[in-house]
Parts: structure tokens; sequence; C-alpha cells
């Protein structure tokens, strides 16, 4: 016999999860009463038990830490959870990793399950541009929004100063004499894109979008959109800045097929820092995220089980590394 769940009251009921949850541990959020008696009633009549060992182990630590991010194959977010792994089995904990393929509906269903675990803190590179957090918020669970976090951001957050990263990218394609810019950005709803495109257009002083491209953080969308922008005017540019460097490698491709050099041609820097720009041809100019720290800082929060009604906000600084493909010359080993 299949076991209820409380997704399937919450069904029954025509309200959230959450508010099953609030009607079950009286808070931390008020519900109408017709939708306590709704739930009340959903309850009764599917005979949901709650897992009583499960609540009682609200009280202790299972020095479990779930950590949800939206695509694997990215080298950025594989390096942060790489990093995430590493910073928690140094404290003592262990790292459940989950990746929602940019898809809200598989990101809702990995929270849940994080909670089912009972893990001790969940930190979310989210795929939404606001998550829906509530069943995490409702379960007492610290949380913890990393690399992405939401304008007005209740939850503590550990993020890259991503406006000051894209300004920093552009001066250096500036400093070379690169008056012909673009930029690869990423999708335009997410608030870490919002704010590389505000440090782009502060920086550059071009107000309009034609000289922004946009793709999703992959090697394959950064590779179509700067084929199809060749193939609509030609490389009518001589820098580009990418904000992912999937994004970057992908581009690297394209130029190539259109027989532009890199950098003779086209200077190019990229924004994450990642170790795959190393093995590229030329290697990346970056604009570098610290995933060391922010995977830190991020698990020090969880650790410390901060007070969620006092949440923690870290916005970290960018550094610069410069390698080939700006068209810097390489220092003597």
């Amino acid at each position: 016999m299949t076991s209820v769940r409380r997704a399937d009251v919450a069904q029954a009921a025509g309200v959230s999860p959450a508010v099953v949850s609030y009607v079950l541990n009286g808070g931390p959020r008020p519900v109408s009463a017709d939708a306590r008696r709704r739930v009340e009633a959903a309850i009764a009549e599917l005979g949901y038990r709650p897992n009583k060992i499960a609540q009682a182990l609200r009280g202790t630590r299972t020095h479990s830490i779930a950590m949800l991010m939206p695509d694997h194959l990215n080298p950025h977010f594989a390096e942060l959870a790489q990093a995430m792994e590493d910073e928690a089995q140094r404290r003592g904990y262990v790292l459940i990793i989950g990746t929602a393929a940019n898809d809200v509906e598989r990101e809702q269903s990995y929270l849940r399950s994080f909670l089912d675990r009972q893990v001790d803190g969940v930190v979310l590179i989210s795929a939404a541009a606001d998550p829906d957090v509530h069943e995490i918020e409702a379960a007492g669970i610290p949380l913890v929004l990393l690399d992405r976090a939401a304008v007005g951001a209740t939850h503590s957050s550990v993020v890259t100063d991503n406006r000051a990263a894209a300004a920093l990218g552009v001066r250096h394609l500036q400093e070379h004499g690169r008056s012909r810019l673009r930029f690869l950005s990423g999708p335009a709803e997410l608030e870490p894109v919002r704010e590389r495109d505000q440090g782009w257009h502060e920086t550059t002083g071009d107000r309009g979008d034609d000289s922004v491209w946009r793709s999703a953080f992959s090697r394959e969308a950064g590779y179509r959109a700067v084929q199809a922008a060749i193939a609509a005017s030609g490389v009518d540019f001589d820098g580009l800045f990418t904000a992912s460097d999937a994004q970057a490698i992908g581009a690297l491709r394209a130029l190539r097929e259109a027989g532009a050099r890199v950098p003779d041609d086209v200077a190019l820097v990229s924004l994450d820092g990642s170790e795959a720009g190393l093995y590229t041809l030329p290697a990346l100019t970056s604009v570098v995220q610290d995933v060391h720290r922010l995977a830190a800082e991020a698990v020090e929060i969880l650790v410390a089980r901060a007070d969620a009604s006092a949440p923690t906000h870290l916005v970290l600084e960018p550094s610069l590394r410069i390698l080939q493909s700006c068209g810097c010359p390489l220092a003597a080993d």
C-alpha cells in the first residue's frame, strides 16, 4: 500500500504543501479558517499520518547538507559543487547534490526530497528568477541562496558582485583599445544577469540592446548565439565579453569557423574563471568568481544555523585572470 504524502494532502485540499506544514506545525505563517478546514478534512479522508520519527529528527542534526544547482555541465557550477563538497567534508558534513536541469518543477521535486531526508541545510542555485522555498522555510531548515539571489531576498545569500565583474571585464577590453564591443549575456530574467547587464551598460555607456546578445549559460548556446550574430552582420566587432566561461567556449568555436582570429581580430574576455578556460585555444582571460570562498561562506552560514529572521548577505569581489584570449602578452615563467 502506497503511503500518503504531504503533497497528496495538499492536492486534495487545493493548497500548497507549505500550507499543510503550517497547519501541522502551527506556523510559522497563519492559515485561513477555510484552508485549515480543507486540510484537516483531507488529512482525515486520506488517513495521512505525519512521520513522527522524522519530526523528532527536526531537533537533531543529521550532518548532511543539500545542494541544488541548475546545470552540472556548466564548468562554473561543477567547480562550485566540488568546492562545496570539499568544504562540507572538511566540516564533517555529507553533501547531497541535485541538478534541476534548469527545470523549475524538477527543482521543487528535489527540494521536497531534501525535506524528506531531514538535511541540516540547503544551498540553492535556483533555476527560477524567484525560487519557491516556502516548504523549506516552513520546515525551519536553514537556506542559503548561492551564486544567484533575487532582489529583496529574505534568506541568506552568498554571491559575487556581478555588476563589478562585468565592469572589470569590459574595462580590460577597452584597455586593449577595442571599441566595437559586443556582450554575450544570459537569460534576462535572472538577477545576476541583470546585474551584469548593468555593469556592461555603465562601463560602455551603451544604453541600447544592439550590442547585447543573449543565450543560455551553455557551450552550445554560446556557439549558436555567436554563429547567428556573425551570419547576420559578419564579424563587425573587435571585442567580445561573455557572461560565462561556458558561453565563451562556444563562442571560440563560432569565431574560428568564421575565420576570425582570437585575440588578433576579436579579443575575448569571459566571466567565471573556471579551470576549463585554462585548456581552450587560446586560454581564456576571465573575470574570476572565487568558488572556494563562495562555498566556504555558504557552509559557514549553514553550520552556524543562522537565524532566518536575520539573514546574512555576502557579496564577494571578483578578480581578473589574464591569459591569452584578450591579447595580453604572457609573463615569462
